[in-house]
């Protein structure tokens, strides 16, 4: 792979999105030696000596990954499409230290004149073993949904134009996250609880020098009203937090996704002690 040749740039956005814009060869190959490890597959899709629309080992990525509910690649790819921002490119491979990465390049318009474009990665370590690399796109290993709710939610937060709200307000979207009730979508829906902003669907790796804290994990953040009896503090801007760890079940979080998890729609507030209730109603009353 001829780094030098090389004339755009990679950028790690705060969401974790790989972005390319055009540089300097020279500064190109600089960025790409310090940068992270993604930043080459990312490179090598802009690069005319990297060719693999048809490359076996892109084909060995599409057929043997699959999310945790046993969709490919392709059908992640093309079912978000349909409901976000979200154009298919360039399919690439690169090395580097011995492992190969296998990328598909993305963007948000198909007239998109910029030179602005995202890659997703995956990782082929030495033992076989095909791993997808690019953080901000692990929601695809929950399903094409939690995929397009993640790319959704980062249009909203970018202000971009005609962000699909309908989809990310859709409660049956997060039928991916269950419970011991239920599906989550199915009990907000049965609940009689909307969806506002803003939402949140991320993974988040675990920081090495912050070894306490959680990591590893798919997070869901949602903000909801619920037409129903109960606590202000829960019906108006309920905050519902789910988190699951590999191979783990969704756990709750917050204190409404803990009542969601425990207690049927209709009866997420019939056995509050009084202690709880005036607590909740003490943190509404203005200092």
């Amino acid at each position: 792979m001829k780094v030098a040749r090389f004339e755009r740039r990679v950028d790690e956005r705060p969401d974790g999105r790989t972005v390319m814009k055009r540089m300097s060869g020279r500064r190109a190959l600089w960025f790409c030696l310090g940068g992270p490890l993604i930043c080459l597959a990312a490179l090598a899709a802009m690069s005319n000596s990297v060719r693999a629309n048809d490359s076996p080992l892109v084909d060995r990525v599409k057929s043997t990954w699959r999310a945790q509910d046993g969709e490919t690649i392709e059908q992640i790819l093309s079912n978000v499409s349909k409901v976000a921002h979200f154009v298919p490119r360039t399919w690439g491979v690169a090395e580097l230290d011995r492992n190969e990465y296998v990328f598909v390049s993305w963007t948000r318009h198909r007239d998109n004149k910029s030179d602005e474009q995202y890659v997703i990665t995956w990782k082929i370590a030495l033992d076989g073993t095909i791993e997808l690399a690019s953080t901000y796109a692990k929601p695809m290993e929950l399903g094409w949904r939690a995929l397009a709710l993640s790319l959704i939610a980062s249009e909203v937060a970018d202000g971009e134009r005609d962000a699909n709200l309908r989809f990310l307000h859709d409660p049956t979207n997060f039928n991916f996250v269950t419970t011991a009730q239920g599906q989550l979508g199915d009990l907000l829906r049965q609940g009689r609880c909307n969806i506002v902003e803003p939402v949140g669907v991320n993974y988040l790796p675990k920081q090495n020098d912050k070894p306490t804290e959680n990591g590893d994990l798919w997070r869901v953040l949602l903000l909801v009203n619920c037409n129903i009896a109960g606590p202000r503090y829960f019906t108006h801007n309920g905050v519902i937090t789910f988190e699951k760890s590999e191979g783990q079940d969704w756990e709750p979080q917050s204190s409404f996704a803990k009542r969601i998890a425990a207690f049927p729609p209709g009866s997420w507030f019939a056995r509050m002690e009084p202690k709880e209730r005036d607590e909740l109603e003490g943190s509404e009353r203005p200092r």
